[in-house]
């Protein structure tokens, strides 16, 4: 055998090299129990007081880095094609409020007839799942369980050498944890999955979980699961672009401090000219990262080692974490630099005493005037691009004190990583092309996307209305994501009355005295006047209560307008009615619609009746009273005085 070149050797020596100090870096991160070959990152203030989800970043088991029920595959095969700028995306709404839920969620569809299901969108985890209709331990969540036995296509993924197997060896399975001690594990299945109808791509069959146990605050938390946009062949993103239906980039766009939901695009869109962009290298972290060197405040640089950025991990972008954390070093520089220029403001306590927040009152109420008390802060990229960060960006609102804010970074206790949560990329548009192995960032208004970036927006997915009745208990409300919506509310199907059934995690006696309270939260919501909301039943079940309500038209309509009757289908449809933390959490049972309930005679004419009768009491009114001055007048003019009549004597006066 011929003897290996001296460059070879020395290829092979640093190869062998690196990895081992790989191997040792990951060696002082925290294991998770049940699976040796998972590390997370562990930012501090995880738990449900401070709203904070941290979703999973972690490295792919070995086992688990390929399956052979998704089309194969790594990211080096990928990168040896190139995606076709005219292939079709998946545009879908995001929902909910990072700072209130801690989390943005859209709509996924799955199964045949399909089964909706909101999942928190996670650029964190590497697997989608759903609580299944075999889940021994699931909390009770926004929509019902997945029923595998419902849907017509649906198939278990069989036990193969790629996946780990049940104890049967039947069927795959997986398994997450999580840094703030939640946890889902279950079976993986393949089904269709449906984008809703601002998607042009048609439903795909993926690989996704199927949830058997829950635990922590995945369990308690009003979201059905996750969707998993990380890299990794269980990924959504991969599973598609594998399959060759999109390019192999997608974009998150969250809205802005006080206003919640945005959009989600699996696919690849147009940049932006003024799209600022930085390098995400893959090899570097298998985290979204981004190459940040700098940070200034107010146009001052921080006096900082640009390796600060670049510990552990490096600079990762986790759309499951909704808080921003920096290294000690970087935060206290950060920290500094900001109350230097807030020396007008009154810091004081947090909302909850269980943290030390860095809260300043006086700033004002009015959130579009922020940056002119608070300070611009910048990131500077290793390519010198500069992304500016409005104060909604590292601020969010103080929950007891009117016109205070307080930041929204915080230390990373003693991981050097930086890792920088959703609050960050508020009211920007951030493009992960995967392909090019960049991250692009554009600030805009994410509820005025589509028109800045000059596409029309189409309708919100909504219920057909030739379908009068839909119960979430047995089908979902929006049964054919594909379907035009415009054509659901025309013609003769007037909508007249709105009518739906809402299980409130409440007792009876509890809420009754508050349901009129709860009727303008509705009426809010729903965006009618409190006036159209109507309570038709009240039935108590347990701990929980039952509440019928209507929506009847404003005035004296006797239908919605087409916009309208849609718009309320629609936030009644998708959950978007979101109830103070006092009502409990609330699921929608049954919802229907229909024209206005038929009226008696009475109740179509009385209007008329009551004014013909008030003109008669008027007109009759008016005759008595003119016939009692005349009868006077003609009293007067025949009046006259007997002879003999006394007469009163005069009083003398004096002259």
């Amino acid at each position: 055998m011929a003897r290996p070149p001296f460059a070879t050797i020395l290829i092979l020596f640093f190869t062998v090299l690196y990895l081992s100090d790989v191997v040792s870096s990951f060696s002082a991160a925290p294991r998770l129990s049940g699976d040796p070959n998972t590390f997370v990152l562990q930012p501090p203030y995880s738990g449900s007081n401070r709203h904070t989800m941290f979703m999973p970043l972690f490295l792919s088991p070995p086992n688990s880095s390929r399956n052979s029920a998704v089309a194969g595959g790594g990211i080096s095969r990928r990168h040896l094609q190139r995606s076709d700028p005219h292939q079709p995306n998946a545009r879908m709404r995001l929902h909910d409020d990072l700072l209130r839920n801690g989390y943005y969620t859209t709509r996924l569809w799955i199964g045949t007839p399909p089964q909706k299901f909101a999942l928190i969108v996670d650029t964190g985890s590497t697997v989608t799942y759903v609580p299944c209709s075999t889940c021994e331990q699931c909390g009770r969540h926004q929509d019902p369980k997945f029923q595998p036995e419902l849907s017509s296509t649906y198939q278990p993924v069989k036990c193969n050498v790629d996946c780990a197997c049940d104890n049967d060896r039947v069927q795959c399975v997986y398994e997450r944890q999580y840094a703030e001690m939640s946890s889902s594990s279950g079976v993986l299945g393949e089904d269709i999955i449906s984008f809703g109808n601002q998607s042009e791509l048609t439903p795909q069959r993926a690989v996704f979980g199927c949830e058997n146990v829950e635990t922590g605050d995945l369990y308690s938390q009003h979201a059905d699961g996750i969707m998993g946009l990380g890299r990794g062949d269980l990924s959504v993103v991969d599973q598609l672009v594998d399959r060759g239906v999109i390019s192999d980039s997608f974009s998150l766009c969250y809205g802005g401090m006080d206003v919640g939901g945005g959009t989600m695009v699996l696919g690849g869109i147009s940049a932006p000219a003024d799209m600022v962009f930085s390098h995400s290298d893959p090899v570097r972290s298998p985290y979204y990262n981004i190459d940040l060197k700098e940070l200034h405040v107010a146009g001052k640089r921080l006096s900082l080692n640009p390796r600060v950025f670049d510990g552990k991990h490096g600079t990762v972008l986790d759309s499951g974490t909704t808080y921003a954390y920096l290294p000690e070093a970087a935060f206290g520089a950060f920290k500094d630099a900001i109350m230097k220029e807030l020396h007008s403001l009154k810091q004081i306590r947090g909302p909850d005493p269980n943290y030390h927040d860095i809260c300043f009152s006086g700033a004002g109420s009015d959130i579009s005037q922020l940056s002119k008390t608070f300070p611009v802060v910048d990131m500077v990229f290793g390519n010198g691009q500069k992304l500016s960060l409005s104060p909604e960006n590292y601020l969010f609102q103080h929950s007891k004190v009117r016109g205070a804010y307080c930041l929204g970074i915080f230390q990373n206790g003693g991981d050097p990583t930086t890792l920088l949560g959703g609050i960050i990329v508020r009211n920007t548009l951030v493009m992960y092309d995967r392909e090019h192995e960049t991250i692009g960032f554009w600030k805009t208004n994410c509820s005025e996307l589509w028109e800045r970036l000059g596409i029309s927006d189409a309708p919100p997915p909504v219920p057909s209305v030739l379908d009068r009745t839909n119960s979430t208990t047995d089908m979902p409300p929006t049964l054919a994501p594909t379907e035009p919506l415009h054509d659901s509310l025309t013609g003769e199907l007037q909508v007249g009355l709105i009518t739906f059934y809402m299980l409130l995690t409440v007792k009876y006696s509890d809420l009754k005295p508050h349901v009129t309270e709860l009727a303008q939260f509705i009426a809010h919501e729903l965006d009618v006047n409190t006036s159209q909301v109507h309570l038709l039943n009240f039935t108590s079940k347990g701990n929980d209560s039952l509440i019928k309500w209507a929506i009847l038209p404003a005035g004296s309509a006797d239908y919605f307008s087409n916009a309208t009757a849609m718009s309320i289908i629609a936030r009644l449809a998708e959950h978007r009615v979101q109830l103070p933390d006092t009502f409990g959490t609330y699921q929608l049972v049954e919802w229907n619609v229909g024209p206005p309930p038929k009226r008696t005679w009475w109740q179509q004419h009385y209007l008329v009746v009551v004014v013909a009768t008030i003109i008669a009491l008027i007109l009759g009114l008016s005759a008595s009273g003119a016939w009692f001055v005349w009868r006077r007048r003609q009293q007067a003019l025949v009046a006259y005085k007997p002879v003999d009549d006394a007469v009163p004597e005069q009083e003398l006066q004096p002259l």
